[in-house]
C-alpha cells in the first residue's frame, strides 16, 4: 500500500526568507548564540574526526549548523562527483573535497548568500579549485541530471515543505547506482497537517 504524502501549506517564499535570515545570522555572527548547537562543539557531538575538522578554516567550522553526519555512511572515493545540497558555510562540502581529490569535483547548493560566501571563501583558503557553490535550491537543483556520484546533505531536507520534489531532485542529478548520504531529522509518527501548515514551527 502507497501512503500519499501531502505536503506542507506554507508559503514557500516566506519560509525561504525566513530561514535564508536565521542562516545569514550563523554565517555573520556565530557567537550569538542559537536554539540549535553549532559549531566545533557541534561537529564533536555528531562524530566528525576532530583531525578532519583541524584542517577546515575557522570561519567554515563556526558557522557549522548540521544535525548528522553523511560522512558516518563511508568516506567518498577519490574522483568522484558530489553535489551537497543546502551546503551552507562549506563544512561538509570542504570534508568532500579532501575526499574526493583534485580528481573529482563538489558543487555546493545553498540560498543563503552570506553562507554562499562562507563557502566559497573557505574552497579558496584551502585552495580547492574543484569546488564550485552556486545559488539555488533544493527542489530546483541549479545542477545537469545524472552528474553526481554521491549527492550529500545536512539537517536540509527537512526544512523543505515539499519533500517529495526535493528527494526527486536528489534522484534526478544522481548517476545510475549513485549514492545519497544524508543526515537529518526524523519524526517516527504522523505530523499533523495543522502544524506542517504552522510556518513559526518550521523557522523557530
Amino acid at each position: 500500500m502507497v501512503e500519499q504524502v501531502t505536503p506542507s501549506r506554507v508559503d514557500r517564499d516566506t519560509l525561504r526568507k525566513q530561514i535564508s535570515e536565521k542562516y545569514t545570522g550563523v554565517a555573520l555572527e556565530p557567537e550569538a548564540g542559537f536554539h540549535f548547537h553549532t559549531g566545533r562543539p557541534l561537529a564533536e557531538m555528531l562524530g566528525y574526526d576532530a583531525a578532519l575538522v583541524d584542517q577546515l578554516p575557522p570561519s567554515t567550522v563556526e558557522s557549522f549548523a548540521g544535525v548528522g553526519n553523511p560522512f558516518s555512511m563511508g568516506d567518498l572515493r577519490p574522483g568522484e562527483t558530489v553535489v551537497d545540497v543546502g551546503c551552507g558555510a562549506g563544512f561538509d562540502t570542504l570534508i568532500a573535497a579532501q575526499q574526493v581529490g583534485p580528481s573529482g569535483r563538489v558543487v555546493g547548493v545553498d540560498m543563503t548568500e552570506a553562507m554562499i560566501g562562507k563557502a566559497r571563501a573557505g574552497a579558496n583558503a584551502l585552495g580547492l579549485h574543484y569546488v564550485e557553490v552556486r545559488h539555488g535550491f533544493a527542489e530546483s537543483l541549479p545542477v545537469d541530471d545524472g552528474i553526481a556520484d554521491v549527492v550529500i546533505s545536512n539537517g536540509v531536507i527537512n526544512l523543505t515543505p515539499d519533500k517529495v520534489v526535493a528527494m526527486r531532485e536528489v534522484y534526478r542529478v544522481l548517476k545510475p547506482g549513485g549514492r545519497f548520504q544524508i543526515g537529518d531529522i526524523v519524526v517516527h509518527k504522523e505530523v499533523p497537517q495543522d502544524a506542517k501548515d504552522d510556518i513559526d514551527l518550521w523557522s523557530g
